[in-house]
């Protein structure tokens, strides 16, 4: 089964409250993306927003130009039903973030929430990053999220890359300065703890 099949069977499968990394509310993300980018009308981006109430979050603090991209449009479909006549107002996008084409230099800020840590394959994370660089701002921000050392070695039946603070930071480069990093302890709705790095740079070019 190729990437897509597998995410698209995950969505198509289980609702979105029964898979481990749902938050009934992405109240850290949203912390750090206000922190970050108090501008409303800043162009954001949710890489594997999927099914994730962030832009519910979002929506509600007035953030008006909003995208979603994730590879599987069953997950894409759970947020649109979800949100009802509000999804028009939120950017739809089905992709592979490794193979994606976004207008240059078109994203105010960039979030991640557990994609990065699937991308085993070297050429696979330079891809990603080149995509960053390629579509956020200059001056623009970055939030990337995935698990720690501690967390698991898997998810979802796939294997992972798990990271500190610094090696996360260091897989970016220098191009990204670091401006602050957050430990958190999710806890899955089967009652599990899985530990999460989200690291935050601005895009120095």
């Amino acid at each position: 089964m190729d990437t897509r099949s597998h995410w698209e069977n995950v969505y198509s499968t289980k609702t979105a409250d029964e898979v481990s990394w749902f938050q009934a509310h992405a109240t850290r993300s949203l912390a750090i993306i206000q922190q970050l980018l108090p501008d409303t009308a800043g162009r954001i981006l949710d890489v594997g927003g999927g099914a994730s109430t962030l832009v519910d979050g979002l929506l509600e603090a007035n953030y008006s130009n909003l995208a979603v991209l994730d590879l599987s449009s069953s997950a894409l479909e759970v947020a649109k039903n979800r949100l009802g006549p509000a999804s028009d107002c939120v950017s739809w996008l089905q992709g592979d973030v490794t193979r994606l084409s976004l207008s240059k230099h078109s994203i105010d800020l960039w979030h991640d929430r557990a994609v990065f840590h699937f991308l085993t394959n070297e050429a696979d994370r330079q891809s990603y990053i080149n995509t960053v660089l390629n579509s956020v701002k200059p001056g623009g921000h970055v939030i990337v999220a995935t698990f720690a050392e501690d967390g698991p070695e898997k998810c979802s039946g796939l294997p992972v890359r798990r990271y500190s603070a610094t090696a996360l930071h260091e897989e970016f480069g220098s191009s990204f300065m670091l401006l602050g990093h957050q430990k958190e302890v999710h806890q899955t709705p089967f009652n599990t703890s899985q530990s999460f790095v989200y690291c935050y740079c601005r895009v120095e070019h």
